[in-house]
């Protein structure tokens, strides 16, 4: 006897009909199917969900947005500002040319307002300041020769001598003597300072759109040389007095003058190109840019000296200055109307209108009482008839319902074909039966001659390429 051939494992099987049914369901294709389902709390539901949508659409990518446009942020732009006005103090009268640091008139410059001057510094030896740590001393034991720290002001020279004023003891440092905390002497600059005038000269250009404008008016009757900043009456008259800018911030002048602080001038040019040139209009805003609150680095400061020559020997006057720092800011956006965003918009808004079925469609299939009848009305499965070579016109009058349809293509037996013209027709793929809950049960007459035989009955599912005389 011959032996059994062996069996393939069942995994083999199993993994092979897989294969077989995801390569068949690849090529499968999806159609929508419209349901209309009767119900006023989810048609509320899904109207409102569209409403929103466009609603979203229309008011704030259009109309806000102006999503439309083909935009441009950061223009090119130069700034080129200059200050005007004097000022006293205990001592003297100060100019421009002394309280504006620098004096390039650049978008970033800085007005004294107060000073701390450490007059006739020689080089030589003299006490540190006690600011220094490890600074005070004893002896000279506490101090070590050659030691540099490099918060302090020189070189150690490893003795211990007496402060500036007092009985305390500091280490003697090589350097500029006298240092700062031993003789320097305040001065304040800001008696007059609210009323120096700060001339803003600003342009900007959008390459993109090759659009240019400046924010002086053109005119030459002297309109600059009397006028000052206002935003109804003078708007491009870009004058302002620094008393104007630092109350535009919300700050106190005569706090900040003492401590000295930082103020943006922020000129925003904001561009409707689709509108004349004359829409196109600088809008400035002011505000503190550095941290007030924070006692560790508040305020704004800087040290500069002033050299000269005193018996042949170098002299200078070290000058701590505390002062109102001003920062120009220019950004802006120009746009103008694009066809290709417009497009891109439009059909994004067509698109999420489709959130709203989405939505209905997860509530009806998920909470809804009837969601198993919904779910089995949703979704159908078409089947392809089969067709033998050069029977295209026969299946076109079946899609048609000019001919009668061919045998089931689930019948293997030839035989059985008398059987299958009854049956479905071959592109609808054997289904369940209709819900009762979804399916009207048809209507009994009493009228005999009303009903029709078996035979026409047939007939009339044979000409039936739906299947709805089977209903």
């Amino acid at each position: 006897m011959a032996a059994a051939e062996p069996k393939p494992p069942a995994r083999a099987d199993a993994a092979r009909l897989l294969a077989r049914g995801c390569w068949s369901a690849f090529w499968d294709y999806e159609t929508p199917k419209v349901i209309v389902v009767k119900n006023r709390r989810l048609g509320v539901v899904y109207r409102a969900v569209q409403l929103l949508i466009l609603l979203y659409f229309v008011w704030y990518v259009f109309i806000v947005q102006k999503s439309y446009q083909d935009s441009e942020t950061g223009p090119e732009s130069s700034v080129i500002t200059k200050v005007k006005g004097i000022t006293f103090s205990e001592h003297k009268v100060w100019d421009v040319e002394e309280y504006v640091k620098p004096p390039e008139g650049g978008s970033v410059f800085s007005i004294i307002t107060r000073i701390e001057v450490t007059p006739s510094q020689t080089l030589g030896t003299c006490p540190e300041s006690m600011r220094v740590s490890n600074a005070t001393c004893d002896s000279d034991k506490d101090c070590v020769a050659g030691q540099l720290d490099m918060l302090g002001n020189g070189l150690r020279t490893g003795r211990c001598v007496p402060y500036y004023q007092g009985s305390a003891k500091t280490c003697e440092v090589s350097g500029w003597c006298p240092v700062e905390d031993g003789a320097s002497v305040s001065q304040f600059l800001g008696k007059m300072a609210p009323n120096f005038t700060i001339l803003i000269k600003n342009s900007i250009h959008y390459p993109k759109f090759q659009f240019s404008k400046g924010n002086i008016e053109h005119r030459k009757d002297g309109y600059l040389k009397r006028c000052t900043f206002d935003e109804v009456s003078d708007l491009y008259c870009p004058i302002f007095k620094l008393g104007f800018i630092v109350e535009q911030a919300g700050e106190n002048f005569t706090e900040l003058a003492h401590t000295g602080g930082v103020i943006g001038v922020i000129i925003n040019w904001d561009c409707d190109l689709d509108l004349s040139a004359s829409k196109c209009n600088p809008k400035y805003s002011f505000r503190r840019l550095d941290p007030k609150h924070v006692p560790a680095s508040s305020g704004y400061n800087f040290r500069f000296a002033k050299y000269y020559k005193i018996n042949s020997s170098t002299t200078r006057t070290l000058i701590k200055a505390y002062g109102i720092r001003i920062d120009v800011i220019v950004h802006g956006q120009a746009g103008k109307f694009s066809l290709i965003p417009t497009i891109i918009n439009l059909a994004t808004a067509l698109t999420s209108i489709g959130v709203g079925s989405f939505l209905c469609d997860w509530i009806l299939l998920t909470f809804m009482n009837k969601n198993k009848v919904y779910s089995h009305k949703k979704f159908d499965k078409v089947c392809t008839p089969r067709r033998s070579p050069g029977s295209w016109p026969v299946t076109l009058a079946l899609v048609l319902g000019q001919a009668p349809p061919p045998p089931h293509p689930c019948s293997a037996d030839p035989g059985q074909a008398g059987q299958a013209l009854a049956a479905p027709p071959p592109w609808l793929c054997p289904t369940s039966a209709p819900s009762e809950q979804m399916v009207d049960p048809p209507e009994q007459t009493a009228e005999p001659e009303l009903s029709t035989s078996e035979p026409s009955r047939q007939d009339s599912t044979l000409t039936d390429p739906r299947g709805l005389a089977q209903l």
